[in-house]
């Protein structure tokens, strides 16, 4: 099968803030480097493109899809994780605000979750359906797949054999780029997914 392209959106005025489902516009920073970000991905021959429907994913998938000429889906299990209570908080603010909770969700994640937020396995379960379904159907194709630094951590190590070190340095910046060959779908335990 050919590479996957994963590509972070780029930034909002959320940045540095939990921000899981909630849903800002790209900021005028993120909207300048949506034509760097399209002129890296042009040479990697990309076919179709899957995104968040989350308005910074879909906007950079929007842009990258009209500059290259190809089809663009936006699926709503590439959502990060939803963050509950904690939306467009910093940590500072979390921990000011939800001492007890900070406190365990920081010990005890991915078993714990934010208040009325997403349970991890939930998360994890419609990540792993939506990664499954691009790499079982597209062996002649390169997709791209325009999410979120959270469901692009968890692919890269679930589906493409990246440490969690080197999945979160990867994923750093928005308007990240990770260009990752699919473990065979066969060979990966489906049973072990974390709580």
């Amino acid at each position: 099968m050919n590479a996957i392209i994963l590509i972070r959106h780029t930034e909002t005025d959320l940045a540095g803030k939990f921000c899981g489902h909630s849903d800002p516009d790209l900021n005028a920073v993120g909207q300048q480097r949506l034509d760097s970000l399209a002129e890296e991905v042009a040479p990697l021959g990309i076919t179709r493109i899957f995104s968040s429907d989350l308005r910074r994913a879909s906007q950079t998938a929007t842009f990258i899809a009209e500059r290259l000429g190809v089809p663009v889906e936006y699926r709503s299990g590439l959502r990060e994780i939803h963050l509950g209570a904690w939306e467009g908080l910093s940590w500072e603010e979390v921990q000011q605000q939800y001492p007890s909770e900070a406190q365990l969700w920081a010990s005890d994640f991915p078993m714990r979750r934010a208040p009325a937020g997403e349970k991890y396995r939930d998360f994890v379960a419609r990540v792993e359906a939506e990664f499954k379904a691009v790499i079982a159907n597209h062996d002649t194709a390169t997709p791209a797949v325009v999410t979120h630094r959270g469901v692009m951590q968890y692919a890269l190590t679930r589906f493409f054999g990246f440490s969690e070190d080197d999945a979160r340095k990867q994923t750093e910046n928005y308007g990240a780029i990770v260009v990752a060959t699919p473990l065979d779908v066969r060979e990966i335990d489906y049973t072990g997914i974390r709580a």
